[in-house]
């Protein structure tokens, strides 16, 4: 199974600093491995070159009845190989053994490579099937033969195996200390960045959509001439045009609020006159032309709508000012009994379902603009979906919150609308909504509301199904005395 290769910054770092160290302890032991290897071979070369081939020529003295037939082991290394050759084949072939001559029983195999050892005069590695790898020299004899003497290079391998076991103890230790240093100074250099990331998650947590955003202050000043001081720099600049840009929107946006507060206040007296100047003259006991009466009973429904319209901007500018509401105990059920008695009236043609617990349902809050928020949505479902749609009101409390559903069976709100659905001035069918007396703030005065009650408002929508959603938080109960149980003193000794 392939290992994660790490994700963080300060990994790839650690990790990469680690991986450059230890090809440089690889580079390191393996050239300190060969170079002590080949020292060693021309020391052994060197030795063999001094030998001049005399074990070797001292072996052909067994075949000579004339000579004495001990061989020459004088100076002679323990485990020297001798062998004596004679036309290509190997005539007697000794090794030094405690001061003593053994013979070595050679293989076919070894017989061949002993003929293929060249008189070179250097040293050649040769493996022989009973004695392991030596490193042998071939020099010609008195008599037309060769003589070859050799060497093991056991010894040598050896201290080369313990030269490689030290370097990989010491190199093991040092990329083990390397890694913990280079981490530690890695997270300390990377101090600065985590500081940038610590302030960029900061301000990605505030809420910049709307109303007055209080911006973190800039990070402080680092080295401009390294990577994480320009990141930083320029982290303060995009914090400062920010700042500067949420400034001048919230000043906008304030100026906006003020407008449309002052304008429905102030139109709110002139729009009232002309309805009753509109309604008096509707009821003149003289006789009105039909042209003329026409004319009035439009200026009443106009002058009626527009009514409607102040009154919401003038609501929405106030929820939008942070106008406190009312916080009172309010039955719910009995609100939704009201809202729904209500649209049934509006709209007979329409199914009004409810399904409500069987107890009461308590919250704290404002009970005109909660009945407002829900008569809202139902005159949306009642406006918006034809006569004999099915319209189901749901009450449900979990935990700490209350639900309260609005589920209609009509056509479904287009799926390019239902992002801004609770937008200002948002409407489904323009020309329609118009000739209704819809705003295009309804929904917008629901969202409004549940959220200056510390709730949410939520929409789903597809053909067959439109489901609205508030979600209130549900009153906490009292005990018989007043007491919030969930803040009672406790008890004292008596």
């Amino acid at each position: 199974m392939r290992r994660p290769l790490p994700r963080t910054l300060r990994g790839q770092l650690t990790a990469g600093l680690v991986a450059l160290l230890a090809l440089a302890c690889l580079a390191v032991g393996i050239t300190t491995a060969l170079a002590l290897r080949g020292f060693l071979i021309g020391r052994l070369d060197e030795q063999l070159a001094a030998s001049g081939g005399r074990f070797a020529a001292s072996l052909e003295h067994e075949a000579r009845p004339d000579a004495d037939n001990r061989p020459d082991t004088r100076g002679q290394a323990e485990r020297t190989f001798g062998a004596r050759l004679l036309n290509g084949t190997t005539t007697q072939a000794a090794v030094v053994h405690e001061a003593t001559v053994r013979t070595v029983r050679l293989t076919a195999a070894d017989r061949r490579a002993l003929a293929d050892v060249p008189m070179d005069g250097h040293g050649h590695s040769l493996h022989l099937s009973a004695l392991g790898t030596y490193r042998v020299t071939a020099v010609e004899g008195d008599d037309q033969d060769v003589m070859i003497t050799g060497l093991p290079l056991h010894p040598v391998e050896e201290t080369v195996h313990r030269l490689e076991g030290v370097e990989a103890g010491l190199f093991g230790v040092a990329l083990l200390a390397t890694g913990v240093a280079g981490a530690l100074w890695v997270r300390i250099s990377l101090r600065p960045l985590q500081r940038v990331t610590a302030r960029a998650a900061e301000v990605a947590g505030l809420p910049l959509a709307s109303g007055e955003i209080a911006m973190p202050g800039p990070l402080p000043d680092a080295d401009p001439r390294t990577e994480v001081g320009k990141l930083g720099s320029a982290l303060n600049h995009m914090l400062g045009h920010v700042e500067d840009a949420l400034t001048r929107r919230h000043t906008s946006e304030e100026r906006l609020r003020h407008f449309a507060a002052d304008a429905s206040h102030e139109l709110r007296t002139p729009v009232a006159n002309i309805r009753g100047h509109a309604e008096l003259a509707l009821r003149h006991r003289g006789p009105v032309p039909a042209e003329v009466r026409h004319a009035l009973e439009r200026i009443g429904g106009e002058s009626q709508r527009m009514t409607r319209l102040v009154d919401d901007l003038l609501l929405l500018a106030r929820l939008d000012a942070g106008r406190p509401l009312e916080h009172e105990p309010l039955d719910l059920t009995l609100l939704i009994l009201n809202a729904t008695d209500d649209a049934r009236a509006a709209a007979p043609g329409h199914r009004w379902l409810l399904d409500l617990p069987e107890e009461p349902v308590s919250v704290t809050g404002d009970a005109h603009r909660l009945q407002q928020a829900i008569g809202n949505l139902l005159a949306n479902a009642r406006t918006h979906t034809p006569p004999g749609t099915e319209v189901t009101v749901t009450l449900g409390r979990a935990e700490h919150m209350v639900r309260v559903d609005v589920v209609d069976n009509g056509p479904g709100i287009p799926a390019d609308l239902l992002p801004e659905v609770f937008g200002r001035f948002v409407r489904a069918d323009v020309a329609r909504s118009r000739t209704t007396g819809s705003t295009g703030l309804g929904l917008a005065i629901v969202h409004a509301v549940v959220t200056a009650h510390g709730g949410t408002a939520t929409v789903t929508s597809a053909p067959g199904r439109t489901a609205f959603r508030l979600t209130l938080p549900a009153r906490v109960p009292e005990s018989d005395d007043g007491i919030d149980p969930g803040h009672a003193p406790p008890p004292t000794n008596s």
